[in-house]
């Protein structure tokens, strides 16, 4: 019975944290992959082993990583369940959409957290994942315990400890579109109580897509970061960890295809610019019956993103959003111990605070001038014509928006027979401010019946204004697994509260003051500078119940079933017209509901075989922008489904050459994918085959893969400016080498 029971639990390691197969060298039990990182603050904020939770959860380990040849987060798109993270525009974008649940600008829908500390702004999500231990992610709001914008799930990326991982890693890899990529890490104990890990890691892809116009490369891209991780034992009962983490990104941009030729063609220049420095500090002191742990973090970002907003060989208008954010957070959690009590606890207060100043002008050009202000305004007045005095302006905004916040939450387990109950609830509140800028000085000559010069008009614009907001919100939780016995598994259900905060459209104060312009014109403009720019926050209940079954030896089974009343959810949309913006409107009512499996199988020693599925109906319950009503339409830029199916070989030998072989065959699947609220434009459903070859020969391994192998055709994004129509073109087929050296 012993025997079994260890053999069921080792094919956990993928069945219930993992939908990537685990290659069978590493022979651990889901409990001591799920319990092994104990420092990281999904274990600090865990009672229950991940399984016996009530929740859906992924874990992909560092060979899974590895095997997939995952570069970043956008890597396990697919891979995950209803987790989907499309590759488009630059890593500004970093959206991320579960289960219905998502935003492309913003706050985020789902929660980052790396070793410990939790990421505040989403412009920092996408980076290169660089010797890295583990990936969760938590499907389902984890709002109660984890608080603001985590409502669509969480994320939690953990590096290697120094203290118990000894190596040297060095990899380079290269491929299609001239892409290089190098990482060397290294771990080391200096002493018994104290380790080091130093790593770094840069990528040079040159791309696939051309600007027609002017012949330059639109999706180049470099990029390059380093870490530097110390873990210090002070005691059997004190550990301190600090990570300090710094990276640099420069993108060209972008490859969007104007539908109606089929073409990449502009003429301004693209560009998305970023560093970003990170450093936390987790203090853990374990007491006799509960243990205190410490988070503390300090965040930089500073980035630059440059747009030809027309996407069109035509001088329209530019955009630029340059900004600063500064951020302090502080987590304290204390969380019981009791050995065989049947009762737990844990609980903790939550602060944060962050200082950002935005740069954001838009440059109207000829055409812009033109078409967006002179041709309007001689439309309305065609007796007395104007002409602008200049052939480009900039409509400038300037923004310093200090956001705070401040949490307590609690969660209590009970463990009753078979049953595992629990309850949690969070008191969350949030202040939100913002002071702007915005200035603009220019002119234009009005012209009399004859063509002649009539009067001359100076703008001279400089409001300024300060615009607040706070939000105080409850938010519970309600779970309970029911253990099956006889080591099959057990079944579970909960009810949770999420929560997105709100916020500032920063991009429509360019068409505040266009506005402006018209009303000095004459021709209206709106004045409600709160009601452009500001959406409020966006809260769910998420119903959930499902199961984690491990049937027979060497078979494993994950399934959820999910329905999900969003209220006032957040949505990206182009204003109506030729204008200069997209704001983030509050949608009233819209529901998600879906299923969720995850199959694992080992039929022999030498081969895992892993099949998922995660299917999506998100729609409008109510919403209607004032130009139609949505009700009843399907979410856009939601995919209705996604499908992972891999299988891994791998054979040993000794006495050989090769130590080890590993064949790895995989498959994703994605769509349909609605682009906009009507239902008129979408992608299909798509399938991506892609395959890997690992040899290793003592301390070198090389491997082969490819992505895409069939080339196939897809849009990855759809937008509308100025009236035209985009697309985004996806990554053709992808084919590369990786040669690693580690000892």
């Amino acid at each position: 019975m012993k025997t079994k029971i260890t053999t069921a639990l080792g094919a956990l390691t993928a069945i219930f944290s993992t939908s990537a197969a685990t290659v069978p060298e590493r022979n651990v039990t889901a409990r001591d992959t799920i319990t092994l990182p104990e420092y990281n603050v999904v274990a600090v904020k865990q009672q229950d082993r991940l399984f016996e939770q009530p929740l859906a959860a992924t874990l992909l380990t560092a060979a899974d990583l590895e095997q997939l040849n995952a570069t970043g987060v956008r890597s396990i798109s697919d891979v995950v369940p209803n987790f989907y993270m499309p590759d488009y525009g630059s890593r500004i974008t970093s959206s991320i959409y579960v289960r219905g649940i998502g935003a492309r600008i913003d706050q985020p829908a789902v929660g980052l957290i790396v070793d410990n500390v939790a990421i505040l702004n989403k412009n920092a999500y996408d980076f290169d994942l660089a010797d890295i231990a583990s990936v969760e992610m938590l499907r389902g709001p984890q709002s109660t315990l984890f608080g603001r914008n985590t409502m669509g799930g969480l994320i939690n990326i953990s590096t290697p400890s120094p203290l118990r991982r000894q190596d040297i890693t060095l990899t380079a890899e290269t491929g299609t579109h001239l892409r290089v990529r190098a990482r060397a890490a290294v771990n080391r104990r200096l002493s018994e109580k104290f380790g080091l890990g130093i790593s770094a890691n840069y990528t040079d892809t040159r791309g696939e897509y051309t600007n027609r116009y002017n012949g330059a490369e639109v999706d180049h891209e470099r990029s390059g970061g380093a870490r530097v991780k110390t873990e210090w034992r002070v005691s059997p009962r004190v550990r301190v960890i600090n990570t300090l983490a710094a990276s640099l990104l420069h993108q060209s941009g972008y490859p969007y295809e104007y539908i109606a030729n089929r073409e990449i063609a502009y003429d301004d220049t693209c560009y998305y610019r970023r560093f970003a420095l990170t450093d936390g500090l987790t203090v853990s002191h374990t007491y006799e019956r509960y243990t205190l742990t410490s988070v503390t973090s300090v965040q930089h970002l500073n980035d630059n993103l440059t747009l030809d907003q027309d996407f069109l060989p035509s001088d329209y208008f530019t955009l630029t959003q340059a900004q600063r954010e500064t951020a302090v957070t502080q987590d304290i959690v204390a969380r019981s111990h009791g050995g065989d009590s049947p009762y737990g606890w844990l609980g903790g207060v939550f602060g944060f605070y962050k200082h950002m100043y935005m740069s954001a002008p838009v440059t109207f050009k000829d055409a812009g001038i033109r078409s967006l202000i002179e041709d309007h305004r001689n439309q309305a007045n065609p007796m007395y014509p104007i002409r602008w005095d200049t052939r480009a302006f900039p409509l400038n905004s300037d923004f310093t928006i200090p956001t705070w916040g401040l949490a307590l939450y609690h969660e209590s387990t009970l463990k009753a027979g078979r049953f595992n109950l629990t309850a949690a609830l969070r008191l969350d509140y949030e202040h939100a401010a913002m002071r702007y800028h915005s200035y603009c000085d220019t002119g234009y000559t009005i012209d009399d019946p004859d063509g002649e010069p009539y009067r001359h008009v100076n703008i001279n614009i400089d409001d300024r204004g300060r615009l607040s907001r706070h939000h105080l919100t409850l938010l519970p939780r309600f779970g309970a697994v029911f253990n099956l016995g006889r080591d099959i598994g057990n079944i579970y259900a909960n009810i949770a509260k999420g929560y997105k905060s709100g916020g500032y459209n920063t991009q429509m104060f360019s068409e505040v003051l266009q506005q402006r312009l018209m009303g000095i014109m004459g021709i209206g403009g709106n004045d409600d500078i709160d009601a452009i720019v500001g959406y409020r926050p966006e809260k769910s209940w998420n119903y959930e119940i499902g199961a984690h079954l491990w049937p027979t030896d060497g078979l494993g089974i994950e399934a959820a079933l999910f329905y999900i009343d969003c209220r006032d959810q957040q949505l990206t949309m182009f204003p109506e017209g030729t204008t200069t913006g997209r704001m983030m409107t509050n949608a009233g009512q819209t529901r998600s509901m879906g299923a969720e499996l995850t199959i694992h199988y080992r039929p022999a020693t030498d081969w895992n075989l892993t099949a998922s599925y995660g299917l999506t109906d998100a729609r409008f319950v109510h919403f209607n922008d004032g130009r139609a009503d949505y009700a009843g339409k399907r979410l856009p830029y939601v995919p209705a489904g996604t499908l992972f199916v891999q299988g891994i070989y791998s054979h040993s030998w000794k006495n050989s050459f090769i130590d080890n072989l590993t064949a790895e065959v995989n498959m994703r699947g994605t769509g349909d994918i609605y682009w906009n609220e009507a239902n008129t434009q979408r992608q299909k459903f798509y399938v991506l085959p892609g395959a890997q070859i690992t040899a290793e020969s003592g301390v070198v391994s090389l491997s082969v893969w490819g992505h895409n192998l069939t080339a196939t055709h897809y849009d990855t994004f759809y937008f509308v400016s100025m009236g035209n129509e985009f697309v985004q073109r996806a990554k053709t087929r992808e084919i590369g080498g990786t040669l690693t050296v580690k000892w």
